[in-house]
């Protein structure tokens, strides 16, 4: 596709937009809200939040979001990924006192919240660069083994007797859980994740098209009904089998959901009392970090979704977002990003432009205003095996798979960074990756100079001919000021990276070039990649890291780039 057609075809942004394709927008923005509202539900109970937090957050990223951010397919509202996160900090804030410590984390969320907008006018909406993919997929499927360890008791309706901060403790105890269920909640959850894995298999495109969460909800609704959930009741469990223990058991309305029948109710305010404690700023620099990278990577991963190939302005999104969450925190609700799983939704379901996101903002405030009491009647264990399954999704033996197949060495700072998340908390994790990805690339012969600093110059031998040419190391650390150069050039030229020069080149760079490439073609442009003869990958994928085989006579010396930090 040409420039010129991308153009011409691209939808209107603004009133415009509405206006030419509200059609398309408002039946997107309804399938979304359809898979929202059990998440939004779902994720803030989860997060030690009232669930009407969630549909706050949403409300909130449509309406408000949606009109000021810099993307144009992106749903905005409250996710997975950062569950953990803020669980964390209503447990620690709190210290016993659930409200104190929901209070406290909000207004955590207002002080990250600033820091995202500082971030986004600071034009740092390439945060994403500064961390090697491998750490960032470790990151997240440690959150995804805690959502899986935390809910599944929640599905099967047994309280495990840790703590809930011991997180090895909470793992244990899931084999006696699932020996010993609530039986009636826990096949409450269990056809909720029985219809998860069986529409993960459909090929159907027709049966596709109705949202598998809507699914789960309704199921769980019927089977409450069946139960009368709405009613307290204590029986006798006698399983056949002596072995199992004998339990009294209770089921009624604490199964299920409970949210103000006025949406306003829902509005509390934050307390900023524990402002001038560590544990006050750990929340807080791990809500701007977690919620900014989410941002950043799903944005960047729905414009590759995008079929009109518009580009974010990831400045401006996160700038959005940050205001989004500062309005969130400031009356009760949870923090929100570009969420993915609602975002590709979107764009399979054909909408056009940013206001699918308001209408899906729109039709959950319509919803929970006019039918707080359907809502109710949603069983926490359907939530619950929601999350048990996006949970298993971000941590699945595919993705340890995916991440052998680019080398060893992406495989062990993958489950370093799951370990040091899971044995101490998230920020230390991504921490300890990190360091271990630096200590791997000395070990590999990097000078420690060029941690932070890469050599390049840039060339111009023709009038529309770039040559970037690279010395010494490229890694995650210091590429960060050659990307940003590289970002800014215009499109319709020819570019070169020369790597003829280069040491040694780590995964997140060779991704990174691979990317920009097939983006500046696809807008126009040529691009290619010279050098890699001389250079020996330390695996079979196309993308791994490599090292030159010897050094070579006579390169020049490279101009000294600016410092990444």
């Amino acid at each position: 596709m040409t420039t010129s057609t991308i153009s011409h075809s691209t939808p209107l942004r603004g009133i415009a937009g509405l206006r030419a394709h509200w059609k398309n927008d408002a039946i997107s923005g309804f399938l979304v809200f359809l898979i929202a509202l059990p998440l939004c539900l779902g994720i803030a109970m989860a997060s030690g939040f009232p669930p009407m937090a969630g549909i706050i957050s949403a409300v909130i990223g449509g309406l408000l979001v949606s009109r000021i951010n810099g993307s144009y397919m992106t749903i905005n509202g409250p996710a997975a990924g950062l569950i953990v996160v803020i669980l964390a900090a209503t447990q620690t804030l709190g210290q016993g006192d659930a409200m104190l410590g929901y209070r406290c984390t909000l207004a955590a969320i207002v002080v990250a919240s600033a820091l995202q907008v500082a971030l986004g006018l600071l034009k740092a909406g390439r945060l994403n660069a500064y961390f090697p993919a491998s750490v960032v997929h470790g990151m997240l499927a440690a959150i995804g083994i805690i959502i899986m360890a935390k809910q599944f008791h929640v599905m099967v309706g047994v309280k495990p007797e840790a703590a809930s901060d011991d997180l090895i403790a909470t793992i244990a105890e899931i084999p006696e859980s699932l020996l010993d269920p609530n039986p009636e909640i826990a096949l409450i959850g269990a056809a909720g994740l029985l219809i998860l894995i069986a529409w993960s298999l459909m090929r159907n495109r027709y049966l596709k098209m109705v949202p598998a969460p809507l699914l789960v909800v309704i199921g769980g609704m019927l089977l409450g009904k069946y139960f009368d959930l709405d009613h307290e009741h204590i029986y006798m469990f006698h399983p056949d089998n002596p072995i199992l223990p004998h339990h009294e058991y209770t089921i009624g309305p604490k199964f299920l959901v409970t949210i103000p029948d006025d949406f306003t109710a829902g509005f509390y305010f934050p307390d900023f009392s524990k402002i001038w404690t560590l544990d006050f700023w750990g929340a807080v620099i791990s809500i701007c970090l977690v919620g900014s990278l989410e941002t950043l990577l799903s944005a960047v991963a729905v414009d590759k979704l995008d079929p009109y190939k518009r580009y974010s302005d990831l400045n401006r999104d996160l700038t959005a977002v940050g205001a989004g969450n500062l309005v969130c925190g400031l009356i009760g609700g949870l923090p929100l990003i570009a969420e993915i799983v609602r975002s590709s939704a979107n764009v399979t379901n054909e909408a056009k432009t940013g206001w699918a996101n308001f209408f899906h903002g729109a039709f959950l405030l319509l919803f929970v205003a006019a039918f707080p009491h359907l809502i109710h009647e949603i069983p926490l264990a359907s939530l619950a095996a929601l999350l048990v399954y996006t949970g298993f999704r971000l941590a699945s033996p595919k993705e340890f798979a995916k991440t052998m197949d680019i080398g060893w060495e992406q495989l062990t700072l993958f489950v370093i960074t799951i370990l040091g998340v899971l044995s101490t908390d998230l920020l230390i994790g991504v921490a300890i990756g990190i360091t271990a990805k630096l200590f791997i690339h000395m070990a590999r012969g990097v000078h420690p100079k060029h941690l932070l600093k890469i050599s390049y110059r840039i060339e111009e031998p023709a009038p529309d001919h770039l040559v970037i040419r690279i010395d010494g190391s490229a890694i995650f650390s210091n590429f960060i000021a050659l990307k940003s150069e590289v970002a800014d050039f215009p499109v319709g030229k020819s570019i070169t990276f020369d790597l003829s020069n280069a040491d040694f080149v780590d995964h997140t760079v060779m991704e990174f070039i691979d990317h920009f490439r097939h983006d500046y073609i696809e807008r126009g442009g040529r691009c290619e990649l010279r050098g890699l003869e001389s250079h020996v990958p330390y695996s079979n994928h196309p993308l791994a890291a490599r090292r030159r085989k010897a050094p070579l006579e006579g390169s020049g010396k490279a101009k000294l780039g600016k410092q990444a930090s």
